[in-house]
């Protein structure tokens, strides 16, 4: 599909810009027209001109869209109608992006589609997962307990996502203010010092000659060394954005002894908390393990949950593919069999994404724990080795005095 930026007058005489996807220029006007907006201007997009507008706020993140589903159920419970509800929301909503969306949604249900189908014209925006909760909802009459469940599984996500990025804050700026040391030593510190004792003639050691070196490439070769780094950079980026790239990457993930306990416990967590959330909506458990893969960010427990749909059709039951694909810890596939001979399946899930949101927490404090004396033992060496190579010539010229 290609993408097309357009300009629009929505019913209610909006200016809205923003970008669509078709496979053409004329099925994207006609989906735009459909929707009831008055076309301003519509044209294809390039690499370079796709999404470069500024929008407060970026992409909306589980944290925006949790406050959404909880203010919606709170406006709903107070009787104020669906419409009424979006209009509230988009002129309350801080993030530019989901405002619009919320206010293109009001649209579509005035016109009388859907919540579900509404919410359906923005993907980015709203994920299958709430659109498959909400049209469960809806077609059950607990579209209140539907929102509120997805609430608390966005609070969660965002809650998870938010401890590991704090978690890395300490090593990313550790790292960085490393690397910028170690650019002013080779830069301006070792070659005033190798200058010096150039002048009084004396032989420097291979410690001193070996960082010495190291310095005289850097001064002399940064145009030619930032270029390749960046360009480095690009390719690993690049890479990594193509399926055997997602496979190697991912991979690593799961079998590195550093973040293998994370990322198996983190995966544990969501499966089990997304199909639980699905399953307490009423949502068919081959639909739900199909949207539970397409919410997984590692592409081996994607294509695992593909391989349990598969043979959940042919008549297995989850636990037994979760078991065979080797990726979950015993204790999820042990507790879904439980849940499968009791009839407790929602529960037991709802019971093991408490336990493993407990786990994720632990993981990461162990993962700081092993990580924090990792980085002093690397920064340790760097800081000997270019003190060494500081100190090796003066200790060379003290001894040269004392033989005289």
């Amino acid at each position: 599909m290609a993408s097309f930026g357009y300009t629009i007058l929505d019913a209610s005489g909006k200016e809205i810009k923003g970008s669509i996807e078709a496979d053409s220029l004329e099925a994207a006007r006609a989906e735009l027209k459909r929707q009831g907006n008055v076309l301003l201007d519509i044209r294809a997009q390039s690499l370079l001109t796709k999404d470069v507008s500024f929008k407060i706020g970026g992409w909306p993140k589980p944290r925006d869209l949790s406050v959404f589903c909880r203010q919606f159920v709170s406006m709903s419970k107070a009787g104020v109608t669906i419409v009424d509800s979006l209009r509230m929301l988009s002129e309350q909503t801080e993030n530019e992006r989901l405002r619009e969306a919320t206010d293109g949604v009001r649209v579509s249900v005035e016109k009388g589609e859907t919540l579900a189908d509404s919410l359906k014209l923005y993907p980015k925006i709203f994920p299958e997962l709430l659109v498959n909760m909400v049209a469960a909802g809806e077609a059950s009459g607990s579209l209140d307990v539907a929102l509120e469940r997805m609430s608390t599984h966005f609070e969660k996500a965002s809650k998870t996502s938010a401890l590991v990025k704090k978690a890395m804050i300490y090593p990313v700026v550790v790292c960085l203010v490393a690397i910028g040391v170690v650019v002013v030593m080779l830069t301006v510190v070792i070659p005033n010092y190798t200058k010096m004792f150039a002048e009084l003639g004396t032989e420097l050691p291979a410690i001193t000659k070996a960082v010495a070196s190291l310095s005289d490439i850097l001064i002399n070769w940064w145009m030619v060394i930032v270029p390749v780094i960046i360009i480095a950079a690009i390719g690993i980026k690049s890479f990594s954005a193509t399926d055997q790239g997602k496979h190697f990457f991912h991979k690593l993930m799961i079998k590195m002894p550093v973040f293998s306990n994370l990322t198996i416990k983190q995966a544990a967590s969501q499966v089990a908390r997304t199909m639980s959330t699905l399953l307490a909506a009423g949502v068919p458990l081959v639909e739900a393990v199909e949207i539970v893969a397409s919410t997984m960010n590692n592409v081996y427990y994607k294509e695992a949950m593909m391989d349990c749909k598969k043979e959940i059709i042919i008549g297995q039951p989850l636990s037994k593919p979760m078991e065979q694909s080797g990726l979950f810890p015993p204790m999820v596939y042990h507790m879904v069999r439980i849940g499968e001979e009791t009839g407790n399946t929602e529960e037991m899930l709802s019971k093991l994404a408490d336990y493993y949101d407990d786990e994720v927490e632990v993981a990461v404090q162990s993962f700081m724990a092993a990580l924090e004396p990792l980085i002093i033992v690397i920064l340790a060496g760097i800081v000997i080795v270019l003190v060494g190579a500081c100190m090796a010539p003066m200790l060379t010229m003290y001894q040269s005095l004392d033989n005289l």
